[in-house]
């Protein structure tokens, strides 16, 4: 193989490894990122049970309050990184009553406080 084969296999190998590099997926950035949200009860009633789960998943996940319960007027930190990549989590919040409201398609990655009314 001659110098100018041997240059013109370097530049296309270099001008691929280039392309490689600048192809990477947007969504990789949202492994990292912050899915800590502020939950801040602003209904006039007590929430008992709150769930979040990712918009991937067919299912409720387990109640994140577990046995406390979110008074009106307070708040709760969670941080919603289940391991799965997501950002858009489903919030169903419960009252004492039975009573729920669901909230779809949330971007916790983006959403810092959110505030149920």
């Amino acid at each position: 193989m001659g110098i100018k084969a041997l240059i013109g296999a370097a530049l296309v190998g270099l001008s691929f490894s280039g392309c490689v590099e600048t192809t990477t997926p947007v969504s990789t950035s949202y492994v990292a990122a912050n899915r800590n949200v502020l939950i801040v009860n602003q209904t006039g009633r007590t929430i008992y049970r709150f769930y979040g789960s990712n918009v991937g998943t067919s299912s409720w996940e387990e109640d994140i309050l577990g046995t406390s319960v979110l008074p009106s007027g307070r708040s709760v930190n969670i941080n919603f990184d289940d391991g799965s990549g997501y950002c858009n989590f489903d919030f169903k919040i419960v009252f004492q009553d039975g009573s729920s409201l669901i909230e779809n398609n949330i971007n916790v990655c983006q959403v810092g406080t959110y505030t149920i009314r």
